[in-house]
């Protein structure tokens, strides 16, 4: 797993959609995105508001950040442009965990499901993964939704995560998925 970014497949190509390194180009898409509260209070780490600073942010800290083991891409439609971002890291108890957001305009469309399958068969194949974890608020059962058309399964675990953009702690329920 030591291998460099470079010699690494970081554009991951779905039939709609597009997985690559965010650019700088891509700030005013995802702070538009990114500015709905319905988006950034399901996530961990956003804050609201979300604006373009934050956006330029997350596009540095991206680049910084980018390792065989810590991917964070923008999911791109191939005729829309940016739509939201997805990213695998390791999460506080080392494992391996993929989070998502979609804008509320691309809701509804698959396209969550579609990006997860992309970088799932990416860390399966490239990255040699066995599994993968992720969790969605206990509030939002449209993402568990999402996670579960991916393949995943609930573990029973239920974490207390605090979201940015709500400024509290919410339960999030844990699920993995298996190579």
């Amino acid at each position: 797993m030591g291998q460099t970014l470079e010699r690494i497949r970081t554009d991951i190509q779905t039939q709609r959609l597009r997985l690559r390194t965010p650019v700088a180009t891509d700030a005013a898409a995802i702070a538009t995105l990114a500015g709905d509260f319905d988006v950034t209070r399901m996530t961990a780490r956003m804050p609201h508001p979300y604006l373009r600073i934050d956006a330029e942010g997350f596009i540095s800290r991206a680049a910084q950040s980018a390792s065989f083991d810590n991917q964070t891409l923008v999911i791109e439609h191939l005729t829309e442009g940016p739509i939201g971002s997805i990213g695998l890291f390791q999460s506080e108890t080392g494992q391996p965990e993929i989070g998502y957001w979609i804008g509320k305009p691309y809701w509804g469309q698959g396209l969550a499901s579609e990006a997860l399958r992309g970088l799932q068969d990416w860390a399966k194949n490239v990255q040699g993964r066995r599994y993968l974890t992720a969790g969605h608020f206990a509030d939002n059962p449209v993402s568990g939704q999402v996670l579960i058309k991916a393949g995943f399964l609930y573990t029973g675990e239920v974490r207390t995560l605090f979201s940015q953009a709500r400024n509290t702690t919410v339960p999030s329920r844990m699920m993995v998925w298996l190579a």
